[in-house]
């Protein structure tokens, strides 16, 4: 049934198992560590966690350069570590996903190392490879500034490799139909070991034509639909979650139009938007963007984030916009990254004023689509700008203010624990917000809670609800006879509005959040005021909305 989608009406929190908790005191987390932490996962109330790939590798690229896809990193603990995980995670209803890595691999993995030693090895046409430097060579690079080419010269193959990443990841040739039998492998794999989907890596890459003469790839959707129909053979309400940095166009294509292909996708158009809008207090494009993303099938989901593992990309925007966006959010030389992005956290980014991180997050909660929280982001963790590229807003989780912020018990983590300032473990940390009702974490559960007890966002069609006013946002939410709507000031003043919620419900509105509650007048508008930054979340009609529902 449509209804067993648990992905439509889920909290997702994104992780790196080596900066969540290490017990053994080596200084990189581990998944005993990471086990004894799902208490707290489980009391913030969230559905799903999304792990960083946790597999043996050089750790060149933060576990992205996987050597072997069957595998745990030692420092992380063992496949018997990784088992009970899933277990006890299952145990509190908690769904396990994990980063899919098969757009490339390390340059140190077995498949590669046969492959460039011998031009007869089964392995060779694993990768891409040229004999000659192409001309697109100095193209497509993923990470400007940083990375000077596509092909890169090797000695012992005696021939170019493609690698649109890093020069120690060589792309995997996904065309090869034994390549696309071992990622199926890999993805059953990890089923039979508690998985409950996976988050794939750079799809366009993965599903794109790749060689010498490849000047524009081509996309074979039609490997989204085996991986899908292959991971819901093995289990039924398992997902993918795309990681496709697309044009509204082709969202479609990704989805399926049958719903046959992704089940979730990142919803990046919206994302860089929504920081537009918060930078400049205009919601035009923002709302633009989600009208532009609205289709998809009635089993797809948008995953609607803030800040990830990565940088913030504003590759989408205009120049106008994006250095709007650099001048509010990462004004300063070395908080940008790539020429597009800005590498910090949310809180930094926002100068930790609360009023401004609620609004964000509200936002992030009823955004159509489900959401995803990156880990520290519920206490307003900070950024180490000391650190290169993206590892300044991957530092460990900010636990108490022991040594390393209870995080380790060793002598130096793999990353060093913010300490000191206002962004230090001393300062911001699990421990002292848990004890304080007005802390942000305390905050972020009551909001998880409540969007639960929303269905109508994650399930349900929307209006935009006619405000006159640039800066505020209403979005009114329907599903089986029920109606939420949400109101935004992104000003920094406050502000009055007369909106109409255009549902025969809409003579009151009762306050979710609190006790204001709304009346219509006799023209049935409503009239609401919004403190700076405010936010409303209103259920239309009634609270007896349950006894209410339709079944369809």
């Amino acid at each position: 049934m449509i209804t067993d989608l648990w992905y439509k009406n889920a909290v997702i929190y994104s992780l790196n198992v080596g900066t969540f908790m290490d017990s053994d005191g080596d200084g990189v987390g581990d998944f005993i560590g990471l086990s004894r932490r799902l208490d707290y996962l489980h009391g913030i109330g969230v559905d799903a966690v999304w792990l960083q790939p946790f597999q043996p590798s050089p750790f060149k690229d933060d576990g992205y350069d996987v050597t072997d896809h069957y595998g745990v990193d030692p420092r992380h603990g063992t496949l018997g570590d990784f088992v009970e995980f899933t277990h006890a995670a299952k145990s509190r209803g908690i769904r396990v996903l994990i980063d899919l890595v098969v757009n490339h691999t390390s340059i140190e993995h077995p498949w590669f190392q046969a492959a460039r030693r011998d031009p007869n090895s089964p392995y060779r046409d694993w990768y891409v490879w040229s004999e000659k430097k192409p001309k697109n060579a100095n193209e497509g690079m993923v990470f400007p500034g940083v990375q000077e080419t596509t092909w890169t010269w090797d000695e012992v193959a005696g021939a170019y490799y493609f690698h649109r990443f890093y020069k120690f990841q060589p792309d995997l040739n996904t065309s090869n139909p034994r390549v696309q039998a071992e990622i199926l492998k890999i993805m059953g794999f990890w089923i039979q070991l508690g998985v409950s989907g996976f988050r794939m890596d750079a799809v366009p890459f993965i599903i794109g034509t790749k060689g010498p003469d490849v000047t524009k790839p081509v996309e074979q959707f039609g490997m989204l639909r085996t991986f899908r129909e292959f991971i819901q053979w093995r289990q039924g309400d398992a997902v993918m979650l795309a990681e496709a940095n697309i044009l509204p166009e082709d969202d479609l294509e990704y989805f399926g139009e049958d719903g046959d292909r992704s089940h979730m996708m990142f919803n990046f158009q919206v994302n860089q938007n929504l920081f537009y809008a918060l930078a400049s207090a205009d919601t035009k494009p923002l709302i633009q963007a989600l009208k532009a993303t609205r289709s998809r099938p009635a089993s797809g989901q948008w995953g609607q984030f803030l800040r990830n593992h990565d940088e913030l990309d504003l590759g989408r925007l205009t120049e106008e916009e994006r250095n709007r966006v650099f001048a509010a959010f990462g004004p300063e030389e070395n908080m940008q990254l790539y020429h597009r992005g800005i590498r910090r956290r949310l809180a930094p980014m926002l100068g930790a004023d609360r009023r401004r991180l609620e609004l964000a997050y509200s936002l992030m909660f009823t955004l159509p689509g489900t959401p995803v929280l990156r880990y520290g982001d519920e206490i307003g963790m900070g950024d180490d700008l000391s650190l290169p590229e993206r590892n300044c807003a991957r530092t460990p989780m900010q636990w108490s203010t022991e040594p390393h912020g209870g995080f380790t018990k060793g002598d130096k983590p793999l990353l060093p624990v913010i300490q000191g300032g206002p962004w230090g473990f001393e300062t911001v940390n699990v421990a002292a917000q848990r004890r304080d009702p007005d802390s942000l974490l305390n905050w972020t559960e009551r909001m998880i809670r409540a969007r639960h007890e929303a269905p109508e966002i994650g399930w349900g069609d929307y209006e935009v609800v006619q405000t006159r006013d640039p800066g505020v946002l209403a979005l009114r939410y329907d599903w089986r006879g029920n109606s939420v709507m949400v109101v935004h000031n992104l000003h920094h003043e406050p502000c009055e509005v007369r909106l109409k919620p255009g549902t025969p419900q809409g003579d009151r509105l009762i306050d979710l959040l609190g006790n204001g509650h709304s009346d219509a007048d006799a023209d049935g508008r409503h009239t609401l005021v919004l403190e700076p930054y405010g936010y409303r979340w209103f259920r239309v009609g009634g609270l007896d909305y349950i006894l209410n529902r339709q079944e369809r």
